[in-house]
């Protein structure tokens, strides 16, 4: 019998395997060979050890600034227009968990794709959808970019290789895999990003999947968007082994956690994890360690959270790292940020103005996009 184990075991962990050996050889039963699996991901002895093959450099940050300024912008918005009811339904925003998506995407390459869950409106921008048809499809109008059908968790885009927004919890882990075998059967090597949250985990699905995708070595990084609370439960009060990461060591799965609110950290990670998917070797599980900055949902006052933890966290802002990286280490002035905050007050500006003027779908839309049959025979009377 053989158990890869991670060679990073926090003192906790060590503690543990000790007490169940001697617990072993106690009783005469056969102590299980155990070898180390080396993972040089997010290593604890250095916070960047090693250097990403796709350079950071000062386009890097300045794109980084722009996109999560946007994201940031955007979901603030959002919220506004949905205390206003013009923007209707289930709404989740992603305000503090930038630099996820942003860090992942400065790994990626044109041909990767994205498939998400319901708190979807970011990673859909960072890919390159509009605001505009981002919008309009939250206000459920015609010009969005799933036709004003899909609403806030249901974005997509085919164009830009985002396959959603999924509102199933968990329901997007089995079809990132999906995505990521149909690459890997036509013989490309492009990568599919696969997110879930910290409560999707508990699914069954992931099990199941994650047994595929090693088997298959398919080329699908699974990353948990870890912000700590499953809807309004914390992940201590939902599991015994709070170190989501490691669920990845079951299925020999290389594993690691990673600092979700530094997109250095994020790109790093994913980078390493992209090239390894790319020469065929299979998924990685990065657990990113984040944080939302309001509740759930809109829905949510965030009452099981004390202050002074949502301040501990606003005091690792992505977007104010980025701002404070790119004025310290000179890649751009004060006048150049107010620059980019215009452009960017502008683009969110005109995707409302965008969403408002659009039209309505016709009633006829209702019987398009369900099957894949023309003409398919419905009951409509």
């Amino acid at each position: 019998m053989k158990q890869a184990v991670s060679e990073t075991f926090d003192e906790k962990t060590t503690v543990k395997c000790t007490i169940v050996l001697k617990c072993m050889m106690f009783l005469h039963l056969k102590v299980p060979k155990i070898t180390i699996k080396k993972l040089d991901l997010l290593s604890q002895k250095n916070k960047y050890p090693k250097m990403s093959a796709v350079e950071i450099n000062k386009d890097t940050w300045l794109k980084w600034f722009e996109s999560m300024l946007l994201m940031r912008k955007f979901e603030e918005k959002t919220g506004q227009l949905y205390g206003q009811q013009k923007i209707r339904g289930f709404c989740h925003l992603y305000i503090g968990q930038e630099a996820v998506v942003a860090g992942a995407i400065s790994a990626m390459q044109k041909g990767d794709s994205m498939i998400t869950t319901y708190r979807d409106h970011a990673h859909a921008l960072a890919l390159g959808v509009s605001a505009d048809s981002i919008m309009a499809e939250m206000y459920g109008k015609a010009t969005g970019c799933s036709k004003g059908k899909g609403g806030s968790m249901h974005m997509f885009s085919k164009e830009h290789n985002f396959y959603g927004g999924h509102a199933i919890v968990g329901g997007q882990i089995p079809l990132g895999a999906g995505v990521a075998f149909a690459e890997k059967y036509k013989g490309t090597d492009n990568v599919n990003i696969c997110y879930m949250g910290d409560g999707a985990v508990r699914q069954g699905a992931l099990n199941e999947t994650f047994n595929m995708a090693m088997l298959w070595k398919l080329p699908v990084i699974f990353v948990c968007e870890n912000n700590g609370y499953a809807m309004g439960t914390s992940v201590q009060r939902t599991t015994n082994m709070t170190d989501i990461y490691k669920i990845g060591l079951g299925f020999d799965m290389p594993c690691a956690p990673v600092d979700g609110m530094d997109p250095v950290a994020v790109h790093n990670a994913m980078d390493e994890a992209i090239q390894r998917a790319r020469k065929g070797e299979g998924p990685t599980f990065l657990e990113m360690r984040t944080y939302r900055y309001r509740g759930h949902s809109m829905s949510d006052p965030a009452k099981y959270r004390t202050k002074e933890e949502l301040e501990d966290y606003k005091a690792k802002d992505p977007v104010e790292l980025a701002r404070e990286t790119i004025l310290k280490e000179k890649y751009a002035d004060q006048a150049w940020i107010e620059e980019v905050e215009a452009k960017v007050k502008a683009t969110v500006d005109q995707a409302v103005k965008f969403a408002e003027e659009s039209p309505w779908p016709e009633a006829s839309e209702l019987y398009k996009d369900v099957y894949m049959t023309e003409n398919y025979p419905y009951v409509m009377d």
